[in-house]
């Protein structure tokens, strides 16, 4: 199952808006979490994946000053949340 929710939080004294996505898959085992965000880096066979999709999703997130921050349970799935600065409606 996948879920996508929003909510606003504040981070050093700052507004962001935190879009979370969950699945409930079998999780990002621990030695390779640290791993996922680094080009080229990939879990799937040789020429089934390039492994950038993480890398420039960091990237673009990055640019605009927010996060990508990753929550995982082996075996009870993956949450990305990223972080993205609020803008003011004036």
């Amino acid at each position: 199952m996948l879920t996508i929710s929003t909510k606003e939080e504040t981070r050093d004294g700052r507004p962001f808006i935190r879009l979370t996505i969950k699945d409930s898959g079998c999780g990002i085992p621990e030695e390779i979490i640290g791993k996922v965000f680094d080009p080229f880096f990939t879990t799937k066979e040789t020429g089934k994946g390039t492994g950038l999709g993480l890398s420039i999703s960091l990237g673009i997130v990055r640019e605009h000053r927010g996060d990508i921050r990753i929550e995982s349970v082996k075996g009870f799935g993956s949450s990305f949340h990223v972080l993205i600065p609020a803008l003011s409606a004036g």
